[in-house]
Order: C-alpha cells, then sequence, then structure tokens
C-alpha cells in the first residue's frame, strides 16, 4: 500500500508541475521569456533529466540485488531445514519430539497471512518451535559414539537455521533510504516543471507528459516493491520451503510393504 501511494503521488505530482508550467507560461513576465531565458532553463533540465538517470539506474540495480540475495538466502535456508530433518531421522524415533515441531515450524512459515512474514515468522510460535527442536535434541542420550556425532551435526545444523533466520529477518527491512525517495522525487519534479516551460500547449505534449509520468512512477513502485522482498506485489518465492515441508512429510510416512 505504501508503495502505490507514492508512485500515486508521484503522478499527480509530475503530471500537475507540467500543466502548471504550461499554463503559467504566458503569464511570466516578457523578459523572462526571451530566448537566452529558455536556454538556460533548459540546460537545467537537462542536468537533472541527467542526475536522475543515474539515481534510478543505481536504485534499480540495488533493488534487484538485494531482491536476489534474499531469494539466495531462502533457497539456503530451505535446504539447511532439510539438511536438519535428515539429521534427525537419521538419530531413530528417539528424535521424533525434535522432528515434530520442525515440520510444525516450515508449515507455520508457509502459512502466514501476513506477506513480510511469509517466509520467516517472526512471532512467539516460530520461537517457541524453535526452542522445542533444541529441547528435543537436548533429550536425545547418545548410546554410542556414531550417535553421539550425529546429535552434534544436528545441533550444528539447527544453529545454522537460526543464523539464517535472523539473517532474512534483517533482511527484511527497507534497503533504499526513504529521504533519497523524497529528493528523487522533487528532481523530477523540478524536471517535469523546467520541461513544460515553453513547451507547446497542445494534445500531444500533454498525453507526452502524462504518460511519462506514469512511466517514471511505475519505475519507482517496482523499486520500492523489490526493495521489501516479503510484502507487495513482486515477493520472493516460499517454493524452496514448500518442497522442503513436501520432502520432510514424504520421509515421515511409514515404509509400504
Amino acid at each position: 500500500m505504501r508503495e502505490t501511494f507514492i508512485a500515486t503521488f508521484l503522478f499527480l505530482c509530475l503530471v500537475a508541475a507540467s500543466l502548471a508550467s504550461m499554463l503559467s507560461y504566458l503569464k511570466v513576465p516578457i523578459q523572462n521569456r526571451q530566448n537566452d531565458t529558455v536556454e538556460v532553463v533548459r540546460m537545467v533540465a537537462s542536468m537533472f533529466v541527467v542526475v536522475t538517470s543515474l539515481v534510478l539506474g543505481l536504485m534499480i540495480n540495488a533493488a534487484k540485488n538485494s531482491f536476489q540475495e534474499i531469494d539466495d538466502h531462502v533457497h539456503a535456508y530451505a535446504t539447511e531445514l532439510i539438511l536438519l530433518d535428515r539429521s534427525l531421522r537419521k538419530l531413530g524415533p528417539e528424535a521424533i519430539n525434535a522432528r515434530q515441531p520442525l515440520v510444525a515450524y516450515v508449515q507455520a512459515m508457509i502459512d502466514r497471512k501476513t506477506p513480510s512474514e511469509s517466509s520467516v515468522p517472526d512471532n512467539q510460535l516460530a520461537e517457541r518451535l524453535i526452542d522445542e527442536i533444541g529441547a528435543g535434541l537436548r533429550q536425545l542420550k547418545p548410546v554410542d559414539a556414531d550417535q553421539g556425532e550425529l546429535r552434534q551435526e544436528a545441533r550444528e545444523r539447527l544453529q545454522k537455521v537460526v543464523e539464517l533466520r535472523w539473517t532474512l529477518l534483517g533482511e527484511a527491512q527497507n534497503t533504499i533510504p526513504r529521504p533519497l525517495i523524497r529528493m528523487l522525487g522533487a528532481w523530477l519534479v523540478l524536471v517535469f516543471a523546467l520541461m513544460g516551460f515553453r513547451a507547446p500547449r497542445n494534445g500531444v505534449v500533454i498525453g507526452t507528459f502524462v504518460i511519462a509520468a506514469a512511466l517514471l512512477a511505475g519505475s519507482i513502485y517496482l523499486i520500492l516493491d523489490m526493495d521489501s522482498a516479503f510484502d507487495g506485489r513482486i515477493q520472493v518465492s516460499t517454493a524452496p520451503l514448500e518442497r522442503a515441508l513436501a520432502e520432510m512429510k514424504e520421509t515421515a510416512k511409514p515404509a509400504v510393504r
């Protein structure tokens, strides 16, 4: 919702700035409408066009890299969950007290209704399930050295899962500074206002301004949406977690004889 509001507000500001500049041109004193004045205005507009283009390119690249990094961490997270489950299976039926909360934890991550927590549920249920997994491991009493090594391996896997979970929780925060968005919006408004100065007042020019404003507002929307990887229309896929859950449930089925 915040991304939609920002993009819509920016679109309205750009259209208003261009149209207001076009309509106010004839009201400007004649000495301020000479060719040399218009040339200076166009030079300033060109300078800000270059600056805004560079900033937009950097922001798109930063949002894309951040989104890709989070997606990679989700895949790694799902892999560690599968490996943890396999380590618990190697410990035998005694590890059931640790496997059950693990399956419930992955199911909770997928079933979350809040988009920003669809992959990393930061709630009391998640913390309790993780604590139950650890408690289940501590309750295991190794009967030999091999089982002791397996339990240590499972504990290391659990520690890695916890680390990745907190990494994802940290990455779920927005990375693009909001003051930068406001500054970019101000630059775009200035550019549209300068470009509207002395522009012909006809349908083609007005339509061009409206289309350009819509495309730029859409670009800002996509940047902000990608910057929130667990919220909005463009979200990190939960498919890796769903595959991990399917793997856990499949291995939990009793063998058919």
